[in-house]
Protein backbone atom coordinates (compact mmCIF):
# COMPACT_ATOMS: atom_id res chain seq x y z
CA UNK A 1 0.00 0.00 0.00
CA UNK A 2 1.64 3.56 -0.91
CA UNK A 3 0.23 7.03 0.32
CA UNK A 4 0.73 10.43 -1.35
CA UNK A 5 3.30 12.45 -0.11
CA UNK A 6 2.35 14.88 2.39
CA UNK A 7 2.82 18.59 2.02
CA UNK A 8 5.65 20.12 3.58
CA UNK A 9 4.76 22.86 6.02
CA UNK A 10 4.91 23.48 9.31
CA UNK A 11 1.38 23.63 10.10
CA UNK A 12 0.04 20.89 7.66
CA UNK A 13 -1.05 18.00 9.42
CA UNK A 14 2.00 15.60 8.60
CA UNK A 15 5.21 14.99 7.03
CA UNK A 16 6.57 13.04 4.24
CA UNK A 17 10.09 11.79 5.73
CA UNK A 18 10.13 9.20 3.07
CA UNK A 19 10.53 11.08 -0.14
CA UNK A 20 12.39 14.19 -1.27
CA UNK A 21 15.13 16.78 0.27
CA UNK A 22 15.92 14.88 3.85
CA UNK A 23 17.48 17.96 5.81
CA UNK A 24 14.29 20.28 5.46
CA UNK A 25 12.15 17.44 5.86
CA UNK A 26 13.66 17.06 9.26
CA UNK A 27 13.87 20.72 9.88
CA UNK A 28 10.35 21.15 9.39
CA UNK A 29 9.06 17.83 11.17
CA UNK A 30 11.77 18.86 14.07
CA UNK A 31 10.10 22.56 14.42
CA UNK A 32 7.02 21.69 16.17
CA UNK A 33 8.55 19.04 18.25
CA UNK A 34 10.98 21.77 19.53
CA UNK A 35 8.80 24.40 20.60
CA UNK A 36 6.79 21.33 22.01
CA UNK A 37 9.80 20.58 23.94
CA UNK A 38 9.77 24.35 25.30
CA UNK A 39 6.92 24.41 26.34
CA UNK A 40 6.86 20.82 27.96
CA UNK A 41 10.06 22.24 29.84
CA UNK A 42 8.05 25.41 30.74
CA UNK A 43 5.85 23.28 33.08
CA UNK A 44 9.50 22.94 35.07
CA UNK A 45 10.98 26.25 34.69
CA UNK A 46 8.29 28.03 35.68
CA UNK A 47 7.64 26.17 38.89
CA UNK A 48 11.39 26.29 39.68
CA UNK A 49 11.15 30.27 39.04
CA UNK A 50 7.96 30.44 41.14
CA UNK A 51 9.43 28.32 43.83
CA UNK A 52 12.85 30.29 44.00
CA UNK A 53 11.51 33.59 44.01
CA UNK A 54 8.48 32.99 46.56
CA UNK A 55 9.48 30.67 48.69
CA UNK A 56 13.63 31.07 48.34
CA UNK A 57 16.68 28.77 48.08
CA UNK A 58 15.48 26.13 50.58
CA UNK A 59 12.49 25.32 48.64
CA UNK A 60 14.24 25.51 44.79
CA UNK A 61 17.01 23.06 46.70
CA UNK A 62 14.05 21.00 47.50
CA UNK A 63 12.91 20.32 43.94
CA UNK A 64 16.40 20.49 43.24
CA UNK A 65 17.19 17.15 45.43
CA UNK A 66 14.28 15.29 43.54
CA UNK A 67 14.94 16.17 40.07
CA UNK A 68 16.86 13.12 39.32
CA UNK A 69 14.25 10.82 40.74
CA UNK A 70 11.31 12.61 38.63
CA UNK A 71 13.73 11.72 35.31
CA UNK A 72 13.56 8.49 36.84
CA UNK A 73 9.85 8.36 37.20
CA UNK A 74 8.96 9.94 34.30
CA UNK A 75 11.67 9.29 31.81
CA UNK A 76 11.19 5.21 32.11
CA UNK A 77 7.00 5.95 31.28
CA UNK A 78 8.41 8.49 28.16
CA UNK A 79 11.27 5.67 27.05
CA UNK A 80 8.13 3.07 26.93
CA UNK A 81 6.25 5.19 25.15
CA UNK A 82 8.66 6.37 22.38
CA UNK A 83 9.77 2.76 22.49
CA UNK A 84 6.09 1.60 20.92
CA UNK A 85 5.53 4.97 18.96
CA UNK A 86 8.83 3.56 16.96
CA UNK A 87 6.84 0.24 16.40
CA UNK A 88 4.43 2.34 15.08
CA UNK A 89 6.12 4.22 13.04
CA UNK A 90 7.64 1.32 10.98
CA UNK A 91 4.19 -0.10 10.36
CA UNK A 92 3.07 3.17 8.82
CA UNK A 93 6.38 3.69 6.90
CA UNK A 94 5.77 -0.50 5.26
CA UNK A 95 1.62 1.08 4.61
CA UNK A 96 0.38 -1.67 6.83
CA UNK A 97 -2.45 0.25 8.67
CA UNK A 98 -3.96 -2.84 10.38
CA UNK A 99 -0.75 -3.36 11.76
CA UNK A 100 -0.13 0.02 12.91
CA UNK A 101 -3.67 -0.72 14.75
CA UNK A 102 -2.56 -3.69 16.12
CA UNK A 103 0.40 -1.64 17.46
CA UNK A 104 -1.87 1.50 18.97
CA UNK A 105 -3.95 -1.11 20.87
CA UNK A 106 -0.74 -3.33 22.29
CA UNK A 107 0.68 -0.03 22.72
CA UNK A 108 -2.54 1.09 25.34
CA UNK A 109 -2.05 -2.14 27.35
CA UNK A 110 1.53 -2.10 28.03
CA UNK A 111 1.40 1.54 28.96
CA UNK A 112 -1.16 1.25 31.26
CA UNK A 113 0.31 -1.98 33.23
CA UNK A 114 3.64 0.20 33.09
CA UNK A 115 2.50 3.02 34.36
CA UNK A 116 0.90 1.27 37.41
CA UNK A 117 4.13 -0.56 37.67
CA UNK A 118 6.06 2.78 38.27
CA UNK A 119 3.58 4.76 40.41
CA UNK A 120 3.07 1.48 42.93
CA UNK A 121 7.29 1.62 43.27
CA UNK A 122 7.22 5.21 43.65
CA UNK A 123 4.48 5.21 46.41
CA UNK A 124 6.26 2.71 48.10
CA UNK A 125 9.80 3.74 48.06
CA UNK A 126 10.55 7.41 47.23
CA UNK A 127 10.93 8.61 50.89
CA UNK A 128 13.20 6.09 51.74
CA UNK A 129 15.12 6.82 47.97
CA UNK A 130 15.30 10.41 49.50
CA UNK A 131 17.33 9.25 52.75
CA UNK A 132 19.38 7.01 50.81
CA UNK A 133 20.24 9.97 48.72
CA UNK A 134 21.46 12.15 51.52
CA UNK A 135 18.81 14.79 51.17
CA UNK A 136 19.57 17.42 53.62
CA UNK A 137 17.03 17.23 56.49
CA UNK A 138 15.76 20.91 55.97
CA UNK A 139 14.71 19.69 52.46
CA UNK A 140 13.48 16.64 52.94
CA UNK A 141 9.84 16.80 53.56
CA UNK A 142 9.18 19.56 51.12
CA UNK A 143 11.11 17.86 48.70
CA UNK A 144 8.47 14.39 49.15
CA UNK A 145 5.68 16.22 48.75
CA UNK A 146 6.83 17.56 45.67
CA UNK A 147 7.86 14.08 44.32
CA UNK A 148 5.03 12.18 45.40
CA UNK A 149 2.77 14.10 43.31
CA UNK A 150 4.27 13.53 40.59
CA UNK A 151 4.13 10.15 40.93
CA UNK A 152 0.68 9.55 41.05
CA UNK A 153 0.48 11.72 37.84
CA UNK A 154 2.89 9.36 36.18
CA UNK A 155 0.24 7.36 34.01
CA UNK A 156 -1.17 11.18 32.89
CA UNK A 157 2.68 12.12 32.09
CA UNK A 158 2.69 8.63 29.44
CA UNK A 159 -0.65 9.17 28.09
CA UNK A 160 0.29 12.24 26.84
CA UNK A 161 4.15 11.39 25.10
CA UNK A 162 2.55 8.45 24.22
CA UNK A 163 -0.52 10.17 22.25
CA UNK A 164 2.34 12.76 20.99
CA UNK A 165 4.56 10.01 19.98
CA UNK A 166 1.47 8.06 17.80
CA UNK A 167 1.24 11.28 16.16
CA UNK A 168 4.08 12.00 15.00
CA UNK A 169 5.08 8.39 14.08
CA UNK A 170 2.62 9.19 11.18
CA UNK A 171 3.93 12.42 10.65
CA UNK A 172 2.15 14.61 12.51
CA UNK A 173 4.38 16.44 14.80
CA UNK A 174 2.10 19.95 15.10
CA UNK A 175 -0.85 19.19 16.92
CA UNK A 176 0.78 17.58 19.62
CA UNK A 177 2.43 21.33 19.93
CA UNK A 178 -1.05 23.11 19.99
CA UNK A 179 -2.27 21.06 22.64
CA UNK A 180 1.02 21.34 24.90
CA UNK A 181 1.07 25.46 24.55
CA UNK A 182 -2.79 25.28 25.89
CA UNK A 183 -1.96 22.87 28.64
CA UNK A 184 1.46 25.03 29.31
CA UNK A 185 -0.57 28.44 29.83
CA UNK A 186 -2.70 26.45 31.98
CA UNK A 187 0.43 25.18 33.91
CA UNK A 188 1.32 29.61 34.76
CA UNK A 189 -2.05 30.01 35.97
CA UNK A 190 -2.01 27.06 38.22
CA UNK A 191 1.79 27.35 39.50
CA UNK A 192 1.24 31.76 40.57
CA UNK A 193 -1.93 30.81 41.94
CA UNK A 194 -1.35 27.29 44.06
CA UNK A 195 1.87 28.46 45.00
CA UNK A 196 1.58 32.36 45.17
CA UNK A 197 -2.17 32.74 46.16
CA UNK A 198 -3.44 29.21 47.69
CA UNK A 199 0.18 28.72 49.88
CA UNK A 200 0.60 25.43 48.98
CA UNK A 201 4.81 25.46 48.92
CA UNK A 202 6.49 23.37 46.47
CA UNK A 203 3.32 21.12 46.05
CA UNK A 204 1.20 23.10 44.64
CA UNK A 205 3.94 23.27 42.01
CA UNK A 206 3.30 19.12 41.36
CA UNK A 207 -0.21 19.53 41.46
CA UNK A 208 -0.26 22.54 38.63
CA UNK A 209 1.89 19.79 36.21
CA UNK A 210 0.03 16.75 37.09
CA UNK A 211 -3.20 18.90 35.94
CA UNK A 212 -2.13 20.74 32.99
CA UNK A 213 -0.43 17.70 31.59
CA UNK A 214 -3.98 16.13 32.10
CA UNK A 215 -5.82 18.54 29.73
CA UNK A 216 -3.42 18.08 26.75
CA UNK A 217 -3.64 14.16 27.15
CA UNK A 218 -7.61 15.16 26.76
CA UNK A 219 -7.46 17.48 23.85
CA UNK A 220 -4.74 14.89 21.80
CA UNK A 221 -7.80 12.19 22.66
CA UNK A 222 -10.02 14.19 21.18
CA UNK A 223 -7.96 15.13 18.04
CA UNK A 224 -7.26 11.65 17.05
CA UNK A 225 -10.92 10.69 17.64
CA UNK A 226 -12.01 13.71 15.30
CA UNK A 227 -8.71 13.94 12.78
CA UNK A 228 -6.51 11.28 13.08
CA UNK A 229 -8.65 7.84 13.30
CA UNK A 230 -6.15 6.24 11.48
CA UNK A 231 -4.62 5.27 15.05
CA UNK A 232 -8.25 4.13 16.60
CA UNK A 233 -8.19 0.46 17.18
CA UNK A 234 -11.40 -1.48 16.90
CA UNK A 235 -12.32 -4.23 19.32
CA UNK A 236 -10.43 -6.77 16.86
CA UNK A 237 -7.20 -5.09 16.82
CA UNK A 238 -6.37 -5.64 21.07
CA UNK A 239 -6.50 -9.21 19.77
CA UNK A 240 -2.45 -8.35 19.36
CA UNK A 241 -0.34 -11.50 18.06
CA UNK A 242 2.15 -12.78 20.32
CA UNK A 243 4.58 -11.99 18.14
CA UNK A 244 3.73 -7.81 17.83
CA UNK A 245 2.91 -7.99 21.45
CA UNK A 246 6.92 -9.16 22.09
CA UNK A 247 8.39 -6.28 19.61
CA UNK A 248 6.21 -3.74 21.28
CA UNK A 249 7.72 -4.93 24.76
CA UNK A 250 11.10 -5.72 23.48
CA UNK A 251 11.36 -2.41 21.99
CA UNK A 252 9.43 -0.24 24.84
CA UNK A 253 11.00 -2.09 27.31
CA UNK A 254 14.49 -1.43 25.80
CA UNK A 255 13.89 2.42 25.89
CA UNK A 256 11.90 2.39 29.22
CA UNK A 257 15.41 0.77 30.52
CA UNK A 258 17.70 2.78 28.37
CA UNK A 259 15.95 5.80 30.29
CA UNK A 260 15.74 5.14 33.32
CA UNK A 261 18.94 3.59 33.37
CA UNK A 262 20.58 7.32 32.10
CA UNK A 263 18.44 8.56 35.24
CA UNK A 264 19.28 6.07 38.03
CA UNK A 265 22.94 7.35 36.93
CA UNK A 266 21.40 11.00 37.98
CA UNK A 267 20.30 9.70 40.49
CA UNK A 268 23.53 8.67 41.87
CA UNK A 269 24.87 12.20 40.85
CA UNK A 270 22.74 13.74 42.88
CA UNK A 271 23.71 11.78 46.17
CA UNK A 272 27.14 12.91 45.57
CA UNK A 273 25.87 16.39 44.57
CA UNK A 274 23.50 16.34 47.94
CA UNK A 275 26.59 16.52 49.93
CA UNK A 276 28.26 19.81 48.70
CA UNK A 277 25.26 21.70 50.52
CA UNK A 278 22.19 23.58 49.83
CA UNK A 279 23.71 26.21 47.99
CA UNK A 280 25.07 24.40 45.77
CA UNK A 281 22.43 22.30 44.94
CA UNK A 282 20.13 25.29 44.25
CA UNK A 283 22.58 26.77 41.62
CA UNK A 284 23.00 23.45 39.69
CA UNK A 285 19.24 23.12 40.11
CA UNK A 286 18.67 26.44 38.21
CA UNK A 287 21.93 25.21 35.58
CA UNK A 288 20.38 22.10 35.12
CA UNK A 289 17.10 24.17 34.00
CA UNK A 290 19.18 25.98 31.90
CA UNK A 291 20.49 23.24 29.84
CA UNK A 292 17.37 21.43 29.72
CA UNK A 293 16.01 24.53 27.60
CA UNK A 294 19.46 24.47 25.52
CA UNK A 295 20.20 21.25 24.57
CA UNK A 296 16.70 21.22 23.45
CA UNK A 297 17.53 21.58 19.57
CA UNK A 298 19.58 18.60 19.91
CA UNK A 299 16.79 16.72 21.72
CA UNK A 300 14.06 17.69 19.43
CA UNK A 301 16.62 16.36 16.28
CA UNK A 302 17.06 13.41 17.59
CA UNK A 303 13.33 12.93 18.36
CA UNK A 304 12.48 13.74 14.48
CA UNK A 305 15.46 11.25 13.69
CA UNK A 306 13.63 8.38 15.63
CA UNK A 307 10.38 8.85 13.20
CA UNK A 308 13.14 9.47 10.22
CA UNK A 309 14.83 6.28 10.53
CA UNK A 310 11.84 4.23 11.78
CA UNK A 311 9.75 5.25 8.40
CA UNK A 312 12.61 4.29 6.15
CA UNK A 313 13.69 1.19 7.75
CA UNK A 314 9.68 0.36 7.07
CA UNK A 315 9.92 1.73 3.35
CA UNK A 316 13.34 -0.12 3.21
CA UNK A 317 15.08 3.21 2.29
CA UNK A 318 18.93 2.28 3.88
CA UNK A 319 20.15 5.77 1.20
CA UNK A 320 17.99 8.11 3.44
CA UNK A 321 19.26 7.27 6.41
CA UNK A 322 22.41 7.82 6.12
CA UNK A 323 22.53 11.24 4.12
CA UNK A 324 20.13 11.86 7.39
CA UNK A 325 22.52 10.75 9.82
CA UNK A 326 25.61 12.78 8.35
CA UNK A 327 23.29 15.71 7.79
CA UNK A 328 22.68 15.35 11.42
CA UNK A 329 26.35 15.32 12.92
CA UNK A 330 26.85 18.42 10.87
CA UNK A 331 23.66 19.94 12.45
CA UNK A 332 25.05 18.89 15.97
CA UNK A 333 28.27 20.83 15.52
CA UNK A 334 26.78 24.31 14.38
CA UNK A 335 24.28 23.88 17.33
CA UNK A 336 27.27 23.71 19.65
CA UNK A 337 28.93 26.48 18.35
CA UNK A 338 26.25 28.75 18.92
CA UNK A 339 25.33 27.65 22.59
CA UNK A 340 28.88 28.49 23.39
CA UNK A 341 28.68 31.69 22.16
CA UNK A 342 25.90 31.89 24.19
CA UNK A 343 26.78 30.80 27.40
CA UNK A 344 29.91 32.73 27.08
CA UNK A 345 27.94 36.04 27.43
CA UNK A 346 25.32 35.47 29.31
CA UNK A 347 25.42 32.12 31.27
CA UNK A 348 25.49 34.24 34.68
CA UNK A 349 22.80 36.39 34.09
CA UNK A 350 20.20 33.32 32.97
CA UNK A 351 21.33 31.25 36.26
CA UNK A 352 19.95 34.51 38.02
CA UNK A 353 16.78 34.88 36.39
CA UNK A 354 15.88 31.38 36.98
CA UNK A 355 16.95 30.80 40.47
CA UNK A 356 15.89 34.42 41.75
CA UNK A 357 19.36 33.98 44.18
CA UNK A 358 21.88 36.86 44.62
CA UNK A 359 24.14 34.26 46.13
CA UNK A 360 28.17 33.93 44.94
CA UNK A 361 27.70 30.37 45.14
CA UNK A 362 24.54 30.06 43.42
CA UNK A 363 25.28 32.29 40.58
CA UNK A 364 29.00 31.05 40.05
CA UNK A 365 28.40 27.35 40.26
CA UNK A 366 25.54 27.80 37.74
CA UNK A 367 27.27 29.60 35.21
CA UNK A 368 30.75 27.39 35.49
CA UNK A 369 28.63 24.58 34.92
CA UNK A 370 26.65 26.02 31.55
CA UNK A 371 30.29 27.18 30.24
CA UNK A 372 32.00 24.38 30.75
CA UNK A 373 29.34 21.85 29.10
CA UNK A 374 28.11 24.18 25.95
CA UNK A 375 31.54 22.86 23.32
CA UNK A 376 30.13 19.06 24.18
CA UNK A 377 26.90 19.92 22.45
CA UNK A 378 28.79 18.63 19.90
CA UNK A 379 29.11 15.36 21.35
CA UNK A 380 25.99 15.10 22.81
CA UNK A 381 24.28 15.90 19.60
CA UNK A 382 25.94 12.77 17.80
CA UNK A 383 25.15 10.70 20.84
CA UNK A 384 21.29 11.04 20.63
CA UNK A 385 21.10 10.84 16.63
CA UNK A 386 23.05 7.34 17.11
CA UNK A 387 21.47 6.01 19.83
CA UNK A 388 17.98 7.02 18.27
CA UNK A 389 18.50 5.59 14.98
CA UNK A 390 20.11 2.12 16.04
CA UNK A 391 16.77 1.95 18.25
CA UNK A 392 14.32 2.83 15.32
CA UNK A 393 15.94 0.15 13.43
CA UNK A 394 15.54 -2.39 15.88
CA UNK A 395 18.64 -2.77 17.60
CA UNK A 396 17.58 -3.45 21.69
CA UNK A 397 20.22 -4.28 23.43
CA UNK A 398 23.66 -2.60 22.01
CA UNK A 399 21.74 1.40 22.32
CA UNK A 400 21.18 -0.51 26.19
CA UNK A 401 25.39 -0.73 26.65
CA UNK A 402 25.61 3.33 26.09
CA UNK A 403 23.38 3.71 29.13
CA UNK A 404 25.16 1.08 31.64
CA UNK A 405 28.47 3.03 30.38
CA UNK A 406 26.85 6.39 31.62
CA UNK A 407 25.75 4.67 34.72
CA UNK A 408 29.10 3.09 35.94
CA UNK A 409 30.67 6.58 34.73
CA UNK A 410 28.59 8.60 37.08
CA UNK A 411 29.27 6.16 40.10
CA UNK A 412 32.82 6.48 39.66
CA UNK A 413 32.88 10.17 39.16
CA UNK A 414 30.82 10.02 42.65
CA UNK A 415 33.00 7.51 44.52
CA UNK A 416 36.33 9.47 43.01
CA UNK A 417 36.55 12.59 41.75
CA UNK A 418 33.72 14.45 43.49
CA UNK A 419 35.19 13.76 46.72
CA UNK A 420 38.46 15.48 45.70
CA UNK A 421 37.11 18.24 43.10
CA UNK A 422 34.12 19.12 44.15
CA UNK A 423 31.53 20.39 41.66
CA UNK A 424 33.67 20.86 39.08
CA UNK A 425 33.88 17.01 39.08
CA UNK A 426 30.08 17.25 39.04
CA UNK A 427 30.40 20.01 35.78
CA UNK A 428 32.98 17.60 34.29
CA UNK A 429 30.80 14.43 35.03
CA UNK A 430 28.59 14.11 31.83
CA UNK A 431 30.99 15.63 28.88
CA UNK A 432 33.30 13.33 29.67
CA UNK A 433 30.93 10.38 29.98
CA UNK A 434 29.32 11.24 26.42
CA UNK A 435 32.70 11.16 24.69
CA UNK A 436 32.61 7.25 25.67
CA UNK A 437 29.13 6.82 24.92
CA UNK A 438 29.24 8.30 21.22
CA UNK A 439 32.70 6.26 20.49
CA UNK A 440 30.49 3.06 20.94
CA UNK A 441 27.40 4.01 19.53
CA UNK A 442 29.00 5.16 16.54
CA UNK A 443 30.75 1.96 16.53
CA UNK A 444 27.89 -0.20 16.52
CA UNK A 445 25.96 2.56 13.74
CA UNK A 446 28.78 2.27 11.55
CA UNK A 447 28.74 -1.60 11.42
CA UNK A 448 25.07 -1.79 10.90
CA UNK A 449 23.65 -3.89 7.88
CA UNK A 450 20.94 -2.44 7.42
CA UNK A 451 23.11 1.39 6.45
CA UNK A 452 26.00 -0.60 5.52
CA UNK A 453 25.16 -3.64 3.74
CA UNK A 454 28.13 -5.87 3.10
CA UNK A 455 29.15 -5.91 -0.68
CA UNK A 456 28.98 -9.34 -2.38
CA UNK A 457 32.15 -10.66 -3.04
Amino acid sequence: MTRSPAKKSLFSQSVDLMNGPIFQSLVIFMLPILVSSLFQQLYNTVDTMIVGNVLGDTALAAIGACGAIYELLVGFGIGIGNGLAIVAARSYGAGDDEQLKQTVAGSIVIGLIASAVITLAGAMGLHPLLELLDTPVEILEDAYRYIIIIDYGVFIMFAYNLCAGLLRAIGNSFMPLVFLILSSVLNVILDLWFIAVLGMGVAGAGVATVISQGVSVVLCILYVFRSARLLLPEKKHFHVGSRLYWELFSQSISMGLMSSIVSAGSVVLQYGINGLGTLVIAGHTAARKLFSFTDMPLTAMASACSTFVSQNYGANHPDRVRRGMRDLILYSIVVAAAITVLMSVGAEWMVRLVSGSSEPVVLENGARYLIWNAPFYAVLGVLLASRYALQSMGEKVLPLLSSVIEFLGKIVFVMVFIPRFAYNAVILCEPVIWCFMTAELMTVYLHNPFVFPKKKK
